[in-house]
C-alpha cells in the first residue's frame, strides 16, 4: 500500500474520518460509488507514518473496489476502510477489539451503503467484532455460520488470471517448468506458491518477513532478498505484497515476460501500465486478477448459488482476463485500459438506468 504519496483526486460519494472514541486511533471509511450497489471493500489495519498517508490509501484503495466489484459483474459499489496505526503502535487484544468496534460505529453511520471485511491486517475474528455494533459486515467466521476466510477463492482466481497470461505470453497456460516469482506471501501469496509448486512450477519467492522463508525451503523454492525479485528472469512476475511496488525504476529494471498477481494497486503510478507495455511487459490488471475474494463474499452473502456454482463463477475470471487481452490487442491498447473501459460500461449503464427510473 503506497504511502508518501500525494492525496489523490477526489471523486468520492462519501467519507467519514474519525478519531475512534474507544481506541483513540484514525479511522476512515471511504464510499467511492454506490451506483451499482451497497459498496464492498475490506477493513485494512496497518501502520502509517501519517494520518494523511491513510486517507489517500483507503481513497485509492475505494476507487479501485469500484473497478473490481464493475469488472466482475457484481450489484456492487466500491468502498473500503482503514484504521491507521501510528509507527511503533503495537495493539493488546484489549485495544484491537476497540478498534475493530470504532470501526463498527463509522460503518454503520453509513446506513448499509457500504459493507466491510477482512483485508490486509484483519481477520474474520476482527470482523465479528465488528458485526457487535453494525450488520454490514461479510466474511464472518466459518464457526458463526459466515463465509470465512476469502483467501482461497482469491488465489483460485489468481491462479486462473495468471495461466489466461501464460497463455497469452507463452502460447500455452501450463505452469509446468514456467518460471515465476512471487513477491509476498501472505494468505493469497503463499496459497498460490503451494498450487504453483505442485504443478511443477519454478519458484522464486519473497516477502518482508524472514520467517516465510520456511514455505520456500518446504517447497523446495528460490529465497530472493526482498526488494530484489524483480531482478530474476521469470515468465510472470507476481506482486502478492503491498501495492505501489511497480515503480517507475522496478519497471525499468523488471526482467519478466509478465505481470500477474493479487496486489492491490501494485503500479505507484498509473502511468506504469503504458512504461510496461512499452518495454513488452504484459499487465493482468489487478483489480480483475484479485475479484476471487469479492466475487465469493458478495455471492455468499446474498445467497447467490452454492458453494460449487461460486468457485466456478471466481474461476471465469480467466475467462475476462482473456477477453481484456484480447480487446486490448484488437483495440491497440493497455490491458489496463481495456479493464477500465469493462468496468466503465457496467457503471454508465447503472447510471442511465438510475437516470431513467428517476
Amino acid at each position: 500500500m503506497p504511502q508518501g504519496l500525494p492525496l489523490p483526486d477526489f471523486h468520492h460519494e462519501r467519507v467519514e474520518v474519525i478519531t475512534g472514541r474507544r481506541s483513540g486511533l484514525f479511522l476512515t471509511v471511504a464510499l467511492h460509488s454506490s451506483v451499482l450497489g451497497s459498496a464492498l471493500g475490506g477493513a485494512r489495519l496497518w501502520t502509517y507514518p501519517h494520518w494523511s498517508d491513510a486517507l489517500g490509501d483507503a481513497l485509492r484503495l475505494s476507487a479501485a473496489m469500484t473497478l473490481k466489484n464493475a469488472a466482475a459483474g457484481l450489484d456492487a459499489g466500491g468502498g473500503k476502510s482503514v484504521i491507521a496505526l501510528p509507527p511503533g503502535t503495537q495493539l493488546d487484544d484489549e485495544r484491537r477489539r476497540d478498534a475493530f468496534l470504532d470501526l463498527g460505529d463509522a460503518v454503520e453511520s453509513l446506513e448499509g451503503l457500504y459493507r466491510t471485511a477482512e483485508d490486509v491486517g484483519s481477520t474474520t475474528e476482527d470482523m465479528l467484532v465488528v458485526s457487535e455494533r453494525t450488520e454490514h459486515v461479510v466474511g464472518l467466521p466459518d464457526a458463526v455460520g459466515g463465509s470465512g476466510e476469502p483467501a482461497g477463492p482469491t488465489s483460485l482466481g489468481v491462479y486462473e488470471s495468471l495461466r489466461a497470461t501464460l497463455e497469452h505470453s507463452t502460447g500455452s497456460p501450463e505452469v509446468d517448468g514456467r518460471r515465476i516469482t512471487i513477491s509476498g506471501l501472505g494468505q493469497v501469496g503463499s496459497r498460490l506458491a503451494v498450487r504453483l509448486s505442485a504443478e511443477g512450477a519454478r519458484l522464486t519467492v519473497t516477502d518482508v518477513n524472514p520467517a516465510k522463508r520456511d514455505l520456500a525451503l518446504q517447497l523446495g523454492a528460490e529465497w530472493i532478498s526482498a526488494g530484489e525479485e524483480h531482478l530474476i528472469p521469470a515468465d510472470v512476475f507476481v506482486p502478492a505484497g503491498i501495492g505501489g511496488l511497480l515503480t517507475d525504476e522496478v519497471i525499468d529494471a523488471l526482467d519478466a515476460r509478465a505481470v500477474c498477481g493479487p496486489a492491490n494497486n501494485p503500479l505507484a503510478d498509473h502511468s506504469g501500465a503504458d512504461r510496461l507495455a512499452a518495454r513488452g511487459i504484459l499487465y493482468a490488471p489487478d483489480f480483475v486478477v484479485n475479484a476471487g475474494g469479492v466475487i465469493y463474499l458478495d455471492s455468499v452473502a446474498k445467497h447467490i448459488g452454492t458453494r460449487d456454482e461460486v468457485m466456478e463463477r471466481v474461476a471465469g475470471i480467466g475467462g475476462t482476463v482473456r477477453r481484456i487481452f484480447a480487446e486490448a490487442s484488437e483495440r491497440g491498447v493497455t490491458p489496463l485500459e481495456a479493464a477500465e473501459a469493462l468496468a466503465a460500461e457496467r457503471l454508465r449503464a447503472a447510471e442511465h438506468r438510475h437516470a431513467f427510473v428517476g
